[in-house]
């Protein structure tokens, strides 16, 4: 424990130099230590019941809660989309249902909470990484482009044509970290999920083989979630009358 508490050397470097540069970042950073603190050891205790109990229905109420959860956190990113919510929501679920889903029809993972829960979560927070950086990017891309968007209007364009550059704009712009992550894995970092496999004692080669699979469901969560939220939002972005709302 007071290893633990040791590390605690790291924030106050951060409130150190955020008061040097006068950031005005030291609450925020306090703030973060202990709900990080607080959320991660509570989660903790809670896994261990349910792993514990190996229940299918609470193992589902549990990845449930992990999508509104990511759903709320996501739609903030997108201020003036109507109904952005239950639109994230819908995208980052049809992720899990497709990635998880094909996971376990395969049995490449046993039906298990320890596997199912773990790499839910990172499917799902992956996904709610490219929903935020979707609305964000939207919402810029279709103020920029106004204009273009008034002008295809009047010459008879429906209002999925005339969002078309937008929406595919947001999708790329919203993938590439993502994808550029997925480069250099293996040369600039080492992911976590392998890393703490390898701190357990697990031999290297295997543990290479499920940060792959984590890998290559984490670019399959990116796109299906961005297309998907796509073709649920690019309607959000005019009125009744067809005319641009941002």
């Amino acid at each position: 424990m007071w290893s633990l508490a040791w590390t605690l050397a790291f924030v106050f470097l951060a409130m150190a130099l955020s008061g040097w540069q006068r950031l005005g970042l030291s609450r925020e950073l306090v703030v973060a230590a202990v709900r990080a603190c607080v959320q991660l050891f509570l989660i903790g205790y809670l896994l261990k019941v349910v792993f514990h109990l190996n229940n299918l229905w609470l193992t589902a109420a549990m990845v449930t809660l992990m999508v509104c959860v990511a759903a709320d956190n996501a739609s903030r990113r997108g201020q003036g989309v109507a109904g952005r919510f239950w639109r994230v929501f819908v995208a980052v679920s049809a992720t899990e249902v497709c990635t998880q889903g094909f996971l376990l029809a395969a049995r490449v993972i046993p039906p298990k909470p320890s596997y199912v829960i773990p790499i839910s979560g990172m499917i799902i927070g992956n996904a709610m990484v490219a929903a935020g950086l979707f609305l964000h990017r939207l919402r810029h891309e279709a103020a920029a482009r106004r204009g273009e968007i008034l002008v295809l209007l009047s010459l008879g364009a429906s209002p999925k044509q005339a969002a078309r550059t937008v929406v595919k704009a947001a999708t790329k712009a919203s993938m590439i970290p993502t994808i550029d992550s997925s480069k250099t894995i293996g040369l600039v970092q080492l992911p976590g999920m392998m890393t703490g496999q390898i701190i357990a004692g697990a031999d290297p080669v295997q543990a290479v083989r499920y940060q792959v699979l984590i890998v290559f469901a984490i670019l399959a969560s990116a796109a299906v979630t961005t297309v998907v939220l796509g073709f649920l939002t690019y309607s959000r972005l005019f009125n009744a009358y067809q005319q641009p709302l941002l």
